[in-house]
């Protein structure tokens, strides 16, 4: 008996959702779309929060920067639930290899001093800048208007959660499996002169009602914090026979670079608005001009600290190359720094 295969194509009912059809066009839509577009809740809601009776229980007016269609803007990305979590398993993965390797090696109980000290004083303890952080983007996540504009805001809130971790595992592994070394840099957190600025910036930011404000000081810290971390003391590092720190700072400048993708996509959204950019620059730049001070001189404070822990003289000056970095962004944004009050 003779069997003949053949190829037959059967054409869907449809491609995909109706409003993704509205929006997109009649054609396949991607994972992405399917899993984020139209799905903030809008309507039928029971009550106002008793908290917050001004507002409904989700609400646009929960910030003042807005967006007249807020599935205008998008990640760039692409990040729903399946691939994010895939993107973050192989990140930290990578990372628990690289700090198997420097385990195996005694890497960092042979941290010369200097280095030793700057990871004891000042990178672990930022493991609670992370929590704060963490608490901020998940703040943010619920009060944003728009499931493009809150699903990458919750990520980052997740991603401040396994940066803390990968914090706790660098002391957990200079310790022996102990806790003693992530005992004491809650200490530095609490009481390290250096770090207080930034510490008070960020339990200032943590009250903040509007969301975007939050969201906004800590990414004008991240801005100048990680590449002086992570990029000008990785450089060091490498010069100094500080290997084992090499190692695991590339793992958070990679996130960092990561998380710019979708946060600056954002920023360029608010100030281009066809409705409401004139007003989210006005926002913005008021933001800026009253936080970006307190952010560069936290930063500042850290890379003096780093200048005394190495015996260096150029972690300020980098940390001031990045604060121009900085400023030059929002200057392309329209939103011109207001530099009185900001000292060097």
């Amino acid at each position: 008996m003779g069997y003949e295969l053949r190829t037959q194509t059967i054409e869907p009912i449809r491609n995909t959702f109706r409003h993704l059809i509205d929006r997109f066009g009649d054609k396949p839509a991607s994972r992405y779309q399917e899993a984020t577009y139209a799905l903030q809740p809008s309507e039928n809601f029971h009550y106002r929060p008793t908290w917050d009776p001004e507002h409904e229980l989700f609400d646009p007016n929960y910030s003042m920067l807005k967006l007249t269609d807020p599935y205008d803007y998008s990640d760039p990305r692409q990040y729903y639930y399946n691939t994010y979590v895939s993107a973050r398993a192989d990140h930290y993965e990578g990372f628990a290899k690289d700090l198997k390797y420097v385990e195996d090696r005694n890497l960092l109980t042979t941290l010369p001093d200097s280095w030793q000290r700057l990871v004891e004083t000042i990178v672990l303890p930022l493991r609670h800048y992370e929590g704060g952080a963490q608490m901020i983007s998940s703040n943010a996540c619920r009060f944003a208007w728009g499931t493009t504009v809150s699903q990458p805001m919750g990520y980052a809130g997740m991603d401040r959660l396994g940066n803390a971790q990968l914090h706790s595992m660098i002391g957990l592994a200079m310790a022996g499996g102990r806790g003693d070394k992530l005992v004491a840099a809650k200490q530095h957190w609490l009481e390290n002169p250096r770090l207080q600025p930034l510490r008070e910036l960020v339990e200032h930011a943590l009250i903040e009602r509007d969301y975007a404000v939050s969201l906004m000081v800590v990414e004008l810290v991240d801005a100048q914090l990680f590449p002086l971390l992570f990029r000008h003391c990785d450089a060091r590092a490498l010069g100094d026979g500080a290997m084992a720190y090499s190692l695991l700072a590339q793992h958070f400048l990679q996130w960092y670079d990561d998380q710019q993708k979708w946060l600056s996509a954002l920023l360029r959204a608010w100030a281009a608005d066809p409705q409401h950019g004139e007003s989210n620059r006005v926002a913005l730049k008021d933001i800026v001009d009253r936080w970006y001070p307190q952010a560069r001189a936290a930063v500042r404070a850290i890379a003096e600290a780093i200048d005394a822990d190495l015996g260096r003289a150029d972690a300020v000056e980098a940390a001031d190359t990045y604060a121009a970095e900085l400023e030059a962004t929002f200057d392309k944004l329209g939103l011109a720094l207001d530099r009185n009050g900001v000292g060097a």
